[in-house]
């Protein structure tokens, strides 16, 4: 379980780590989407708890100012209304109003997936569009990624990147929400080792250098099988576009590095890692348009049907 911890302490601020930071890394890789599993049902449950603030049938006397708050934001811009039909509850008692403040919502889930990160794929995403748009040749690109500075092309994409996430998170009805947020940070993760197998290294030594000791292929295939299973299990079918977006995405990062300075880095797969999940994110958003529990867990109609 060497790997298993390796990776947890490497891609999350959770405790598990081993003690020193190189250890297991060579086998952590093909852990990836499982760390990335554990992130969404993390993010799902704070989903969960903020919606349950909103289905709190009474206040205590002695919150009758909070009443007074939350009635006066019905007002702001980022409440929106939603039937009730069960996929946004609605609140009786004190407070008497459906709105949910979807937008917020989106910016406290994003939030907490960033503090978990450590802001680590961020951070690449901001060197990596630094480096690539903004370098004029291969040697200046390298030392751009290397730069701790973030430039105008870094800035744009992480502000981009973040408005795409939140306002998708936002949009994803109730029915199938809760799979779609718990699995989308396993397919980006996922995502990494796309990257890792088919494109080679920029530099002989750097940041993502010691999960390529162990071996790609395994760990691809490995990573696979637990990214295309979970997707199986809480999106079925039709979320299996979702993978095969999240895989193309990953590619397209992969090959723009390529071109430009020759291979990828350990900021690359970061920015492959944030760029898959808003692109999955917009795509879940899209495919639920029509039908809100097309990304809804089979295994709810199998309980359904032993019921």
């Amino acid at each position: 379980m060497s790997g298993l911890r390796a990776a947890i302490g490497f891609l999350t601020i959770l405790p598990g780590a081993p003690k020193t930071r190189t250890s297991g890394l060579a086998k952590a890789a093909a852990w990836f989407p499982v760390v990335g599993l554990l992130l969404g049902a993390i993010v799902a449950v704070v989903d969960l708890l903020f919606r349950l603030a909103y289905v709190i049938p009474w206040i205590p006397t002695r919150f009758r100012e909070l009443e007074s708050i939350l009635t006066g934001l019905r007002g702001a811009p980022f409440f929106l209304e939603f039937e009730a039909d069960g996929t946004t509850p609605g609140v009786h008692g004190l407070v008497e109003f459906q709105e949910a403040p979807v937008l917020l919502e989106g910016v406290v889930l994003v939030a907490v997936l960033a503090l978990l990160t450590r802001g680590l794929h961020l951070d690449g995403l901001m060197d990596t569009f630094d480096a690539l748009a903004g370098g004029h040749d291969r040697v200046r690109r390298l030392e751009l990624l290397r730069d701790p500075h973030v430039g105008a092309f870094g800035v744009v994409a992480v502000v981009l990147l973040l408005l795409a996430k939140i306002s998708a998170l936002a949009a994803l009805p109730g029915e199938s929400r809760l799979w779609t947020i718990v699995l989308v940070p396993c397919l980006s993760r996922w995502a990494i080792l796309v990257v890792m197998d088919r494109f080679p290294y920029a530099r002989h030594e750097g940041l993502g250098t010691p999960f390529l000791r162990g071996g790609t292929r395994r760990s691809v295939l490995a990573g696979s099988a637990v990214a295309l299973a979970a997707t199986a299990i809480l999106t079925g079918p039709i979320g299996l576009l979702l993978a095969l977006t999240a895989g193309l995405v990953a590619w397209a990062v992969g090959a723009w590095a390529k071109r430009r300075i020759g291979g990828v880095t350990g900021d690359i797969y970061g920015a492959a890692c944030e760029t898959s999940e808003a692109v999955v994110l917009a795509l879940a958003v899209v495919l639920t348009q029509r039908d809100s529990g097309a990304l809804g867990s089979p295994l709810l109609t199998l309980v359904g049907m032993a019921a």
